[in-house]
């Protein structure tokens, strides 16, 4: 995390400036009837107000985890890029080797232990890749012959629903392991900001009505009423 703007109580006054209200200057906690006004406009998909708020992440993954994630719209992308840096690249290397899917065309299942050398990935390509620059080939092009698994890092900012939106398809239990971890690591930090907004946006994975105790550890962490608001939302503005 390196920087966030907005909290729960931001949404609550986003929605109801229509009306001409919002929280009283200095009151950072939520009510029982601002919570369930959140609810409400997260079930309703009103997704507006949670565009208020924003977050800032600096991440640092392999190269194939990134190439994933950065297809994901409305977030801001800024990354380390070799036609300018030609410092020694690092790899990551995984612990175990997952089993190719049965059932599906992508995704893995399961450990396997191939007997093809491993030890080495990515410093065959390295050795290649110095003395490419050693000789005087520019890094635009140098950098061509490094892998997948070269660790890059980038700058990824957007707003509450924006990284909701990444974080409901990229937690599913379907979907890449490495990127699910960068994808979870992401949303504890951003359930740690909007305790109660971030629950209602994401669905998956343990995040489900959750209630965790904000930053500012208010008084009491009260179990969230899980009742949703049956009429038409009008009072919950007021």
């Amino acid at each position: 995390m390196m920087d966030y703007m907005g909290s729960d109580v931001t949404v609550v006054n986003s929605a109801r400036v229509s009306f001409g209200k919002k929280i009283p200057r200095g009151r950072i906690y939520l009510t029982e009837k601002d919570e369930n006004l959140i609810k409400y406009l997260a079930k309703h998909k009103h997704m507006s107000p949670f565009g208020h708020c924003f977050a800032t992440f600096h991440v640092k993954a392999p190269i194939f985890v990134a190439r994933q994630l950065v297809k994901h719209k409305f977030l801001r992308w800024n990354e380390i890029s070799r036609r300018y840096v030609d410092e020694e690249p690092e790899f990551y290397e995984p612990k175990t080797w997952r089993g190719r899917s049965k059932d599906k065309k992508q995704g893995s299942d399961g450990v396997v232990y191939p007997k093809a050398e491993t030890d080495f990935i990515g410093y065959t390509s390295l050795r290649v890749y110095k003395e490419l620059l050693e000789e005087g080939v520019a890094p635009e092009q140098a950098r061509m012959v490094l892998p997948q698994n070269t660790m890059t890092e980038w700058y990824w900012s957007g707003s509450l629903d924006a990284f909701a939106d990444m974080c409901n398809l990229r937690c599913a239990s379907d979907t890449q392991y490495e990127t699910r971890l960068v994808a979870r690591s992401i949303g504890d930090q951003m359930k740690r900001l909007f305790p109660v907004s971030w629950p209602e946006l994401v669905k998956v994975n343990g995040y489900q009505k959750e209630k965790l105790e904000d930053i500012n550890k208010w008084e009491d962490a009260n179990p969230v009423n899980q009742a949703w608001y049956d009429g038409d939302g009008g009072e919950l503005f007021e």
